[in-house]
């Protein structure tokens, strides 16, 4: 039977962590790593487990191969605050650590939450990511936003879902939104990645039909419309960010 350690990192999530920990219950050991949380989510964490460790925040690639090396068991299911794993996906990974893993990692399916639905179109689904992996041959990397495991090989696929419960309304999404917009477009500019006034035009748009259209959006309904919406209006402020970051230089 292969251990596993479940991490996640935390600030501020108390109204999240209490049930993404119960829902953690089927590892050996569960890492929170709180990087200063003034609510009661270490409260809520401790009645969990012992392992919680607190950390200045130094950016989520730091903070996240922080918690995998505290971990006491190699396998990693690695989740944020935010995220579940599916009755399906703890079953997956409960008969693969009883049976052996094939692989360094695997890419796991990811289902958001939003307006009263899971949605299951457009960009948002599969949303496959790498969160179960052996530390030993899987680091976290990227910039400041974006992050994603990397193995030595290639990956295995799971079944089950990743739940996520993203944006808790639309005044969620667009605070949110301030934030990464600036972060992606000091990424697109360190790349060397600039913009124009035909990628500010064109690009929203097309962003618009591949989600609602060709990938189906509009077969979650409402919600599917917003989310495409939501994916233009993303981008329009990333390349708009970087145009006035190239402005200013």
């Amino acid at each position: 039977m292969e251990p596993l350690s479940a991490t996640v990192i935390t600030y501020n999530e108390e109204a999240n962590i209490g049930e993404a920990l119960e829902r953690l219950s089927f590892a050996d050991e569960v890492v929170v790593v709180d990087s200063g949380s003034t609510d009661r989510t270490v409260e809520i964490c401790r009645r969990y487990t012992e392992r919680v460790f607190h950390r200045a925040w130094t950016g989520f690639v730091d903070q996240k191969n922080f918690a995998i090396d505290q971990a006491r068991h190699d396998w990693i299911l690695s989740l944020d605050a935010d995220e579940r794993p599916s009755a399906r996906l703890a079953e997956e990974i409960r008969a693969l650590c009883a049976s052996g893993f094939p692989h360094a990692g695997y890419r796991i399916p990811r289902v958001a939450y939003f307006m009263g639905r899971w949605i299951r179109h457009g960009d948002w689904y599969p949303d496959y990511q790498l969160r179960l992996f052996d530390r030993r041959h899987g680091r976290w990397r990227g910039k400041s936003v974006h992050e994603s495991v990397h193995i030595d090989g290639a990956p295995g696929y799971l079944k089950g879902d990743i739940e996520h419960f993203t944006y808790r309304d639309m005044a969620d999404y667009l605070e949110r939104l301030q934030s990464y917009s600036s972060l992606a477009a000091a990424d697109y500019r360190a790349r060397g990645r600039g913009a124009s006034i035909w990628k500010l035009a064109a690009v929203p748009p097309v962003t618009f039909l591949k989600n609602y259209v060709w990938k189906r959006g509009f077969l979650d309904g409402a919600p599917g419309f917003m989310v495409a919406t939501m994916a233009a209006i993303s981008v329009y402020f990333k390349y708009a960010k970087v145009y006035e970051l190239s402005r200013r230089k």
